[in-house]
């Protein structure tokens, strides 16, 4: 698996003196992130990354501190995610339980260490539990059967793998494209309705350097699609993915009503962003550490999470994007704003603390109203292929 290597960033200071302060923002630096990543920013970006690493120096110390004191498993007692839980299970749980779940989900949206991200992910999103389900070989059975195998699956996994992050150092090297392409074609397999959809090549990606072997990050991908997020949200069509754009605009339209009448009068259509978003995580327009922080609260509290990262991502640039006049600037305004996110917090503080609460009910229950809309919509567009097809035809003949 690949070693990334830590780099301090400090010393792009020391070249700077004060008196040119002001003109950093207009100097641009290369680095590598922890991740491997080479990111380019100013160096007020470099500032930020080296203050986010002091964070999550002081964030494992809280960690490890609470291992000594209630154990290195503390955080495997029944696991509740929300308050309303704390409420209906509060006659029938000890205090200390509660106690327990309330802090690990301040502590989880705070930020996971990442050497500790591996054992935490597997254990709180419910990849343990179905790991232990099959046979202790399942993933190199699975793989062994399927090696040599070819579907349609296989030749679009294969023709994504070069497009997989290139030039990161070990994501695109022999070595990595074949434990990238073991996962997604083992998972094409175990789930023959999803097969593979462009997308999973990022997520599974961006596991491969989070977990410690290359079984855990195929079974955190069989999790995440399984149970984590909205079921056919990598199907064929893409059903989950629509229903998640059509929840996400009203809730834009809810939660931040200038904007969404704004993009309106531009006539923006939130597939533009979105679909990426919700297809790839974020994991291809947020830097590697704050996408592992949304991840962080994504496998402990559910699919909810992105709705929030969404708004917040439209929340934070208001101002600015009511200044757009064409949907192009919207777009470019927001690739811009996530890819220089270096801070998680300035994002996550957002999301959670300004968007307000939105309860898992609630979203359940805006998907289901939502789902009609969708395939009334997707039969009408399969409606118009077939009849486009049916003329072309015809005017051969």
């Amino acid at each position: 698996m690949y070693r990334m290597e830590n780099r301090r960033d400090s010393s792009f200071d020391a070249s700077f003196r004060p008196s040119i302060h002001t003109r950093r923002a207009n100097i641009t630096v290369k680095f590598q992130d922890s991740y491997g990543f080479i990111v380019e920013g100013n160096v007020d970006d470099v500032n930020v990354l080296n203050e986010v690493r002091e964070r999550v120096r002081q964030q494992s110390r809280a960690w490890w501190a609470l291992e000594a004191s209630k154990g290195a498993n503390w955080y495997l007692q029944p696991q509740i995610s929300s308050i309303s839980q704390v409420i209906k299970l509060k006659s029938s749980l000890r205090f200390s339980t509660i106690v327990n779940a309330v802090t690990l989900k301040r502590l989880i949206r705070k930020g996971v260490p990442p050497n500790l991200r591996p054992k935490v992910w597997f254990s709180l999103s419910g990849a343990a539990k179905k790991k232990v389900m099959v046979p202790e070989s399942y993933y190199s059975d699975l793989t062994k059967a399927v090696e040599g195998k070819v579907t349609p699956a296989t030749k679009q996994i294969d023709h994504d793998l070069p497009r997989t992050f290139p030039g990161h150092p070990w994501l695109d090297t022999a070595e990595g494209h074949a434990a990238l392409r073991r996962v997604l074609v083992a998972y094409s397999f175990r789930d023959s309705e999803v097969g593979y959809c462009q997308g999973l090549n990022y997520v599974a990606a961006m596991l491969l350097l989070v977990m410690k072997t290359e079984e855990d990050a195929f079974w955190m991908l069989a999790v995440l699609l399984e149970d984590v997020l909205v079921s056919d949200c990598y199907s064929h069509n893409l059903t989950g993915c629509h229903v998640e754009q059509r929840v996400f605009k009203d809730l834009l339209a809810k939660k931040c009503p200038r904007i969404a009448t704004h993009l309106e009068d531009l006539e923006f259509d939130i597939s533009l962003v979105a679909t990426e978003w919700f297809l790839c995580l974020f994991s291809k327009s947020l830097p590697s550490e704050t996408t592992m922080r949304v991840w962080d609260v994504l496998f402990f509290e559910g699919a909810h999470v992105l709705l929030h990262v969404a708004l917040a991502i439209f929340l934070l640039k208001e101002d600015e994007l009511l200044l757009a006049h064409h949907a192009g600037d919207v777009v470019k305004i927001l690739q811009k704003t996530t890819h220089h996110l270096f801070d998680p917090e300035d994002l996550l503080s957002v999301a959670f603390d300004k968007i307000g609460s939105m309860t898992t009910d609630t979203i359940t229950k805006q998907r289901k109203m939502q789902e009609p809309a969708v395939m009334a919509a997707l039969d009408q567009r399969l409606r118009r292929l077939n009849s486009m097809k049916a003329d072309e035809i015809a005017d051969e003949k």
